[in-house]
């Protein structure tokens, strides 16, 4: 058994790893491997700081729900040893699905398969390993335990992962306005009714904490060159896997060449274990290994592709309110295609329309229900005197379009 391990966080100074137990899952190769998975994928073409990873923000949302753990024990709320360590394991493990540059790729090396699920099947692995010391964990982030607030920590509208990826990703790419008061926030969390609720004179850090999120996801997660750097990417992947099936044998880890050689969709994932080992030995580097040599590549398109992700050569991305009029993109496939010599297939790769839809605040998807003195408990939405809570709640959508820029710059 290890002795208690301390780390150094560079957002939240020293982070305590609190059991053996607990040490070996952070010691184990699935979560190691998140050392090597860029959490903000390729955001830091645009904020260069932002080259934190997956591993950092795992430790860091443990130790928010640490945190979160001895708030509600101040407040005579009963929580077992049992329980307190299965919480830290469900949400140090909540991440682990996670394939190379995290949700940018998530349905282009392996269609249809959620990060969520491969988490969840990795966690029933490590389970069968340490022989059942997970059962709780897993229940627990499966929604499945009836102490309903363990999960919301987890996973809800106002939960520990969000508290972190909010104030790592602000600290790592310099963005203040993702500043949040994660400290007050939980110091003002109860649970009620068995959910975890808030205390009304934490509802201005609610407010803050809602806006920062919004802030955060225009402004840094869908700025509209990281939209630009990752579809290039997603194009290059789809060009590479393309050129696999007609016979190409094009440079690749052994671990990559198996993604790009077979069609791997949710049907078959299932079905055989083998897609899980090879997923669990990808990341980033076997991505940009790849995409530097075939920079080089004699596929004009793959080759453009690659070589402008390196050079940080991007593709014009414009981002509006309404629908591009198909005019508009026919105008511009046109022009792709005389300025590259491309045929119809081809510029494909090279023009792309997409929807961007962001809701600050789903109340579809659970609420964030604000504790009043006399016991009562409101939606943050009812309970707030701040009109621009309403919009946030609305789902926001747009639109953008990228091509090559060289088409307007003669």
């Amino acid at each position: 058994m290890n002795n208690t391990k301390i780390i150094n966080d560079p957002v939240y100074g020293f982070v305590t790893i609190p059991t053996g137990f607990i040490f070996d899952l952070v010691q184990h190769p699935y979560l190691q491997r998140l050392r090597y998975i860029k959490q903000v994928s390729m955001t830091h073409l645009v904020y260069p700081g932002a080259l934190h990873t997956r591993f950092q923000h795992a430790l860091g949302a443990m130790h928010l729900m640490s945190l979160a753990i001895q708030t509600l024990r101040s407040k005579e709320i009963e929580i077992s040893t049992e329980e307190e360590e299965a919480s830290l394991i469900a949400i140090l493990l909540h991440d682990i699905g996670h394939g190379p540059f995290s949700h940018s790729l998530e349905h282009t090396l392996v269609e249809g398969v959620s990060h969520e699920l491969i988490s969840s099947l990795l966690m029933d692995r490590l389970n069968l390993e340490y022989e059942g010391k997970l059962d709780l964990a897993i229940r627990i982030f499966k929604d499945q335990y009836d102490r309903k607030f363990f999960h919301q920590l987890v996973s809800s509208q106002l939960d520990t992962d969000r508290m972190d990826y909010l104030n790592r990703d602000s600290f790592f790419t310099g963005v203040s306005e993702g500043v949040i008061s994660f400290d007050r926030i939980i110091k003002m969390l109860n649970v009620s009714e068995n959910e975890l609720v808030v205390e009304a004179k934490g509802i201005y850090s609610i407010e803050k904490f809602l806006i920062a999120r919004r802030l955060m996801y225009w402004q840094v997660y869908l700025h509209k060159t990281v939209i630009s750097a990752e579809r290039m990417m997603v194009q290059a992947l789809k060009r590479a896997k393309d050129l696999s099936a007609q016979g190409e044998d094009l440079f690749a880890t052994d671990a990559l060449s198996h993604f790009l050689k077979n069609r791997i969709s949710t049907e078959n994932f299932d079905l055989d274990s083998e897609h899980l080992n090879w997923f669990m030995k990808l990341d980033d580097t076997d991505i940009m290994s790849a995409i530097k040599s075939w920079s080089t590549h004699h596929d004009f398109i793959l080759r453009t592709l690659c070589s402008k992700v390196m050079l940080r050569d991007l593709f014009r991305t414009e981002m509006q309110n309404q629908p591009f009029q198909e005019s508009e993109i026919i105008a511009i496939k046109e022009k792709v295609k005389a300025h590259f010599g491309l045929n119809d297939n081809e510029v494909a790769y090279f023009v792309h329309d997409q929807t961007i839809q962001n809701s600050t605040y789903d109340s579809k998807n659970g609420v964030i229900k604000i504790l009043n003195k006399n016991g009562k408990l409101t939606d943050i939405l009812e309970a707030s005197d701040a009109s621009s809570l309403d919009a946030l709640s609305k789902l926001v959508t747009k639109y953008t379009l990228s091509y090559p820029k060289e088409i307007y710059s003669n």
